[in-house]
C-alpha cells in the first residue's frame, strides 16, 4: 500500500464476499438510513451491488453512490470524461425486489465527482452512513472529512494507518476503531504491472493483488467492543521486562496481558482487534510517545551507535546492549 500511495495506484476494488463478511455485523445500524458510497463506480461497484440487493432487508431509506469522472460502464475509471456521475436508489418499485435499471436514478455532476468537491460534500451532508474503499493515498484527508461532518462510516484502509498521527489520535480518543475482518484480494486495473509477490491473473485474465495489511475502520458500535479479554497470566519481572525509555512493561502478545498488573503496558498493535474501551485505556503509542509525554529518555550516540530505532520505539536494556521492540500500544487497565 505504501508503494501504491507513492505511485497513486489507488484503484483496488473490493470483493463482494469481503463486503458481506464485514457488513453482517452492522445490520442494526442501517434501518431508515441513507447510505453513501462516494469512492465507487456505482454501476459496477460491489458496494452498490450489496446495498441495492439488500435494500429492503436492511430497511434503507436511500442509497447514493458516486463515480469520479468516468462515465463508461466498465470496472475502472479511465478518467477520460470530465464529469462524474452519481446514482440514487430508493428501493424496489415493481415488487420483484431487484434493483432494475429503470428504478435507479442516474445523475451527472457539473464537476468531476471528486469526494472533496462541493457537489459530493452536499451528498455527504445528506447521508447518515458512508461505506466504501477510499483511495489509499488520500486516507488521512478522507477520514478527516468524515469526522469534520460528523458522519458514521465503515471504510477499508491500510492497517499501518493506525500509526498515522491523525488516525491514532482518533483511536486514542475512542472516535474510530477496527472492524472484524481483513480483506485480502482486490481486483486492480489491467494496466497495473505484475509484482513478484501478491500479484496474479486468474483464468479470465483479471488482474489481482493481495494486500496482507488491509482492514476495516469504523465508528459504528459493534459487539466486540464490549467483549472483555479473558486474562489468565500472572505478572513477574522476569517474564515482563520494563522498558528503558518508558514507564511500562513489555507484553509481547496481547494474550499474555497479566491479570494482576494495574500499571502501564506495551502491547502489539494487533491488540486493537480486541480492544474493549471499558476494560483498557489507550495511553499512546511508542512511535509517537513524545506527543503524550510518555517517553522518559532520548538516546544519543554516546549511548548506542544508532539511536534512531530506539528513539522511535520502546527499548529493553540487556546486559550488553539495547533491544528495540516493534511499535507498541501503551495501555492500562481501567479499574
Amino acid at each position: 500500500m505504501g508503494s501504491a500511495r507513492k505511485a497513486k495506484q489507488d484503484e483496488f476494488y473490493t470483493q463482494l464476499s469481503d463486503i458481506e463478511k464485514e457488513l453482517k455485523h452492522y445490520t442494526k445500524h442501517f434501518e431508515g438510513k441513507t447510505v453513501l458510497c462516494n469512492c465507487d463506480d456505482p454501476r459496477v461497484s460491489n458496494f452498490f451491488h450489496f446495498f441495492s440487493y439488500n435494500f429492503e432487508k436492511l430497511k434503507l431509506k436511500k442509497l447514493i453512490t458516486t463515480c469520479y469522472k468516468n462515465q463508461d460502464t466498465d470496472l475502472f475509471s479511465t478518467h477520460e470524461a470530465e464529469k462524474g456521475v452519481y446514482l440514487v436508489y430508493e428501493g424496489d418499485k415493481n415488487g420483484n425486489r431487484v434493483p432494475d435499471p429503470t428504478e435507479i436514478g442516474v445523475h451527472e455532476f457539473d464537476g468531476d465527482g471528486d469526494f472533496r468537491s462541493e457537489e459530493c460534500i452536499a451528498l455527504l451532508k445528506e447521508a447518515d452512513i458512508v461505506v466504501t474503499n477510499p483511495p489509499f493515498s488520500l486516507f488521512r484527508e478522507y477520514v478527516q472529512q468524515l469526522i469534520d461532518h460528523g458522519k458514521k462510516f465503515l471504510i477499508i484502509g491500510n492497517h499501518n494507518a493506525i500509526t498515522y498521527k491523525e488516525t491514532f489520535a482518533l483511536i486514542k480518543a475512542n472516535e474510530i476503531w477496527l472492524g472484524y475482518s481483513h480483506p485480502v484480494a482486490f481486483v486492480v486495473p489491467d494496466h497495473y504491472e505484475q509484482r513478484s509477490v501478491r500479484s496474479w491473473r486468474d483464468d479470465n485474465g483479471t488482474n489481482w493483488r493481495s494486500l496482507g495489511n488491509a482492514c476495516w475502520y469504523t465508528n459504528l458500535d459493534i459487539a466486540k467492543r464490549h467483549e472483555e479479554l479473558i486474562l489468565f497470566k500472572s505478572y513477574s519481572p522476569e517474564h515482563y521486562p520494563t522498558y528503558d525509555n518508558y514507564e511500562a512493561i513489555e507484553v509481547g502478545k496481547f494474550a499474555d496481558i497479566p491479570m494482576d498488573y494495574d500499571y502501564s503496558m506495551g502491547v502489539p498493535v494487533t491488540f486493537l482487534e480486541h480492544h474493549n474501551p471499558e476494560q483498557f485505556e489507550i495511553l499512546g503509542i511508542t512511535d509517537r510517545g513524545n506527543e503524550w509525554g510518555l517517553k522518559t529518555r532520548e538516546y544519543k550516540r554516546a549511548d548506542v551507535p544508532n539511536p534512531g530505532d530506539l528513539n522511535r520505539r520502546a527499548a529493553i536494556k540487556t546486559d550488553k546492549t539495547y533491544k528495540a521492540t516493534y511499535a507498541r500500544l501503551l495501555i492500562r487497565k481501567i479499574k
